[in-house]
C-alpha cells in the first residue's frame, strides 16, 4: 500500500454537486449548538442537502439504541456528518452497549474515521480567558492529530473475570487490551506529516515507549515514516512530559500526533489553553474524506435548554466540514473570519465572558456570526 493510499490528502478541490450532510444533534446542549451551525450553513446559500436524525440518548429514546440503524444508514450515505454531543446522567445505569457515548464509537468504527484533527488556537481576543499567562498562549496554534479507531478503546479481548494470578488471585478483575498494528500507525503518521508540511513543518509524536510495547512500535514506525518527509522535523515525547510541556511552553508544538487514549486526554488539556473548550472544533476523517465534525466539548446536560451554551466550536466544526469533506474552502474561510469578527465586537457567551465584554445567548451568538459573514 503506497503513501497516497494510506494518507488523507488535505488539499481538496471544490465540488459543484449537491452534497448531503447528516445532521445529528444528539443530547444536552447538542440540539441548541447544532441549530446555530445549521443557521450559518444556510446563510451561505451553498448547494447542501441536510437531513436530521436522532443519536445518543435521543436515539435510545426513539429506537432503543444510541445509534439506530436508520441514523447509521443516513451517516454512511452522507458526504459529511455534523454532530452535536451525546450523553446524559440519566443513561448511566444502562448497560454499556446502550449508553449514548457508544453512538460516537459506533460511527467511528462503521465509517472508518481513523484520523481526528483538533486545532487548539488561542484567538487574540480571548488571550485573557486562558488560565495561563498571556505571553504563554498569545498566538498559540497547535494541531493535535489523534488516531481514532485503535488503541485500548477498541482492543480485544476485554471484560471481567476471576483473577488467576496477580496480587489478588481469586478476586474479580477487569482487563482491556492496548494494541496497534503497523498499518494503523503508518496511515496516521502520513496524515500528521502531510499536515505539518502545510504548517510549520514540525511533528511531535507522543508515546509511552519506555513502558508500553505498543508505543515502542508506534515510536519505531513514526521514525521510519518520518524519513519519507525530510522537510519535516520529528521529535518524540513521552505522554507525561507532553502533558507538562503543554502548560509550560505550549507554543513549542506545531503538529502533535498520538494514539487514541493519549490523544483523548491531551486534546482536552490543549483546549483549556485557548480559554474555553467551547471554542474548539474537531474533525474525524476516513480515507475517502468523509468526515464527522463535532465540537470538542461534551453534552453539558447541566446547562441544556438554558440558551447559554457556546455554539462557536460547532460553527467552526462546520467550517472544517466545508474545507475537508465538501471542498468549499472560501466558505470555510468566511465562517472563520466571521467568528473572529464577532469576538472583535466583544460578544461572548457565558463560558468566555469577561468584564468589559457583552454577554449573549446561544442564538444571539449564532445570529451575530450570520450577520458577520
Amino acid at each position: 500500500m503506497n503513501q497516497a493510499e494510506t494518507a488523507i490528502t488535505i488539499a481538496i478541490k471544490g465540488n459543484t454537486m449537491t452534497q448531503k450532510i447528516a445532521i445529528l444533534p444528539g443530547d444536552g446542549i447538542g440540539p441548541e449548538i447544532v441549530a446555530e451551525a445549521v443557521k450559518v450553513l444556510n446563510a451561505l446559500q451553498l448547494d447542501l442537502h441536510m437531513q436530521t436524525a436522532p443519536v445518543g440518548g435521543a436515539g435510545y429514546e426513539a429506537a432503543g439504541h444510541p445509534l439506530p440503524p436508520a441514523t447509521l444508514k443516513l451517516a454512511q450515505e452522507s458526504d459529511a456528518i455534523l454532530f452535536g454531543a451525546v450523553g446524559d446522567w440519566k443513561y448511566d445505569t444502562l448497560e454499556r452497549a446502550l449508553r449514548p457515548e457508544q453512538a460516537i464509537l459506533g460511527l467511528r468504527k462503521a465509517l472508518g474515521l481513523f484520523a481526528n484533527f483538533r486545532p487548539a488556537i488561542c484567538y487574540e481576543q480571548l488571550v485573557n480567558a486562558s488560565s495561563l499567562k498571556p505571553e504563554l498562549v498569545s498566538g498559540l496554534d497547535i494541531l493535535i492529530i489523534r488516531e481514532l479507531t485503535g488503541d485500548i478503546y477498541f482492543g480485544q479481548p476485554r471484560g471481567r473475570r476471576t483473577a488467576e494470578d496477580g496480587h489478588f488471585p481469586g478476586s474479580e478483575e477487569a482487563f482491556d487490551t492496548m494494541r496497534y498494528s503497523r498499518p494503523e500507525i503508518e496511515r496516521i503518521a502520513h496524515v500528521a506529516f502531510q499536515a505539518a508540511q502545510k504548517r510549520s513543518k514540525r511533528v511531535t509524536s507522543v508515546d509511552k515507549a519506555n513502558v508500553l510495547e505498543t508505543f515502542q512500535l508506534w515510536k519505531d514506525v513514526m521514525t521510519e515514516v518520518g524519513q519519507q518527509y525530510p522537510d519535516v522535523q520529528l521529535d518524540h515525547m513521552y505522554v507525561d512530559n507532553a502533558a507538562m510541556q503543554l502548560v509550560r511552553a505550549p507554543k513549542r508544538f506545531d503538529v502533535v500526533v498520538t494514539g487514541n487514549m493519549f490523544g483523548d486526554i491531551l486534546s482536552d488539556e490543549a483546549s483549556m489553553l485557548t480559554g474555553s473548550i467551547g471554542m474548539l472544533p474537531s474533525a474525524s476523517l476516513n480515507d475517502k474524506k468523509q468526515g464527522l465534525y463535532e465540537p470538542s466539548h461534551g453534552s453539558a446536560p447541566d446547562i441544556a435548554g438554558q440558551g447559554i451554551a457556546n455554539p462557536l466550536a460547532t460553527i467552526l466544526s462546520a467550517a472544517m466540514m466545508l474545507r475537508f469533506s465538501l471542498g468549499h474552502e472560501a466558505a470555510a474561510q468566511r465562517i472563520e473570519a466571521a467568528v473572529q469578527k464577532v469576538l472583535a465586537q466583544g460578544l461572548r457567551t457565558a463560558d468566555i465572558y469577561s468584564e468589559g465584554t457583552t454577554k449573549v445567548s446561544t442564538a444571539q451568538m449564532g445570529d451575530a456570526v450570520v450577520a458577520a459573514l
